[in-house]
């Protein structure tokens, strides 16, 4: 068995409720394998889905910092900047899924959790604003492509509405 296989059948059977065994199995690898960069990425991923979000923001800056190529690095940008949300740093938060966002621009979940990143620093305008976007961007229905001008215009007003100068703090 690979490693890839062993770390799909690891994370396949994990327990949400429960990830002390899951976490238990990944430190078995990672010990054997501590530069691997999706064993730190999917240690991270335990320790974070644990509620141990410290923790596992080393991982995946370890995990960047050793080479995460393709979906991974995409996941892992999603998990590090909420990780980074759920600690209460706002602006690195929007920082990584900027970053994120340049490198994957077609994806809608990097834009939905800087949404969420954006509510949570208290930016409830830009929030909105950039779910409408991805509405515009990313859901192709006969009656959203009717109205894209109008949901952008839209979309462009409200995210004027927020405060100027407002500053993301933490």
């Amino acid at each position: 068995m690979t490693l890839d296989d062993e770390l799909d059948r690891i994370f396949t059977a994990r327990d949400r409720n429960n990830m002390q065994p899951t976490i238990d199995a990944m430190l078995l690898l990672y010990a054997s394998n501590p530069d691997n960069a999706r064993v730190l990425y999917e240690v991270g991923g335990a320790y974070d889905t644990s509620g141990q979000e410290e923790v596992a923001r080393g991982f995946y800056e370890r995990a960047l910092a050793s080479g995460l190529e393709g979906d991974l690095l995409r996941r892992c940008y999603v998990q590090y900047g909420s990780t980074l949300r759920n600690v209460g740093e706002y602006k690195k938060s929007l920082d990584v899924f900027a970053t994120a966002r340049n490198t994957f621009p077609e994806s809608p979940a990097l834009g939905a959790f800087e949404a969420i990143t954006l509510h949570a620093a208290g930016q409830p305008d830009a929030a909105v604003a950039e779910l409408l976007d991805l509405l515009v961007d990313f859901v192709r229905t006969p009656d959203i492509d009717r109205y894209k001008p109008a949901i952008s215009g839209n979309a462009a007003h409200i995210r004027s509405l927020e405060r100027n100068g407002s500053d993301v703090s933490a």
